[in-house]
């Protein structure tokens, strides 16, 4: 076990007992967050979450990548927290669950997978991790290997469309899970931050090959401040 993940998880051990500081600010925390933090990551959850949900890519978004919300994404991938997922997991889930009309039964909830290198760096995927979160609200079923990702790509978000595309390329396969059996019905991705949509398309593309049907995909946050990303436009 790396040194990261051992971290988080006496972190979290720690935090069932004892008060601890909020990653964030420093301050006394009953909870992951503390009062101020956890005030000022409410204040990130978007109005209109199903705004997005209406293309060939149907997104679901809690909130915009800013702020407070940018620091906590932050803190969980980055600083060795993985204890936030659960709470930021949970508020996804009961924005979603707000939806009925949205928010149906037979679904698969599939995460984005990581590189094996990269979780082993960080030591966990956030993606799985709020999908886990995710499911322990709505209970729906979890695939944490539905996809896996067998190129390390490198970050996204500083390429072109075009090298996004080709980075992308031959990157997922169907994971194990849905090779030794498919799912019942539809799945529905999840993944902590949306941008220009790439990864997902490629995602989408995978399942679709393989027979199975993607309704549509979850978010945590998306940069929605000034301009929509492209494929929300």
């Amino acid at each position: 076990m790396n040194k990261r993940k051992w971290t988080g998880l006496v972190k979290s051990f720690l935090n069932l007992f004892l008060k601890s500081n909020c990653p964030l600010c420093q301050r006394s925390a009953a909870g992951e967050f503390c009062a101020y933090c956890h005030k000022q990551l409410q204040q990130c959850q978007l109005a209109e979450p199903a705004r997005f949900w209406d293309g060939r890519e149907r997104v679901f978004v809690w909130g915009e990548y800013g702020g407070t919300l940018k620091r906590a994404i932050a803190a969980l991938k980055y600083e060795g927290n993985p204890q936030l997922a659960k709470p930021l997991g949970g508020w996804l889930a009961e924005a979603w669950l707000s939806f009925p009309e949205l928010a149906i039964d037979n679904l698969t909830v599939v995460p984005i997978p990581m590189h094996k290198e990269k979780v082993k760096q960080r030591g966990f995927n956030q993606a799985e991790l709020l999908a886990e979160s995710f499911c322990e609200l709505t209970g729906l079923p979890l695939q944490r290997h539905g996809l896996d990702r067998v190129k390390n790509t490198q970050p996204l978000f500083a390429l072109t469309p075009q090298q996004r595309k080709a980075e992308m390329k031959d990157a997922l396969i169907l994971g194990k899970d849905f090779r030794r059996r498919r799912p019942r019905d539809r799945v529905l991705l999840v993944d902590d931050i949306y941008t220009s949509g790439t990864t997902v398309k490629s995602a989408i593309k995978i399942l679709r090959e393989s027979g199975i049907s993607v309704y549509g995909t979850v978010a945590l946050a998306t940069p929605t401040k000034g301009s929509l990303p492209p494929v929300l436009r």
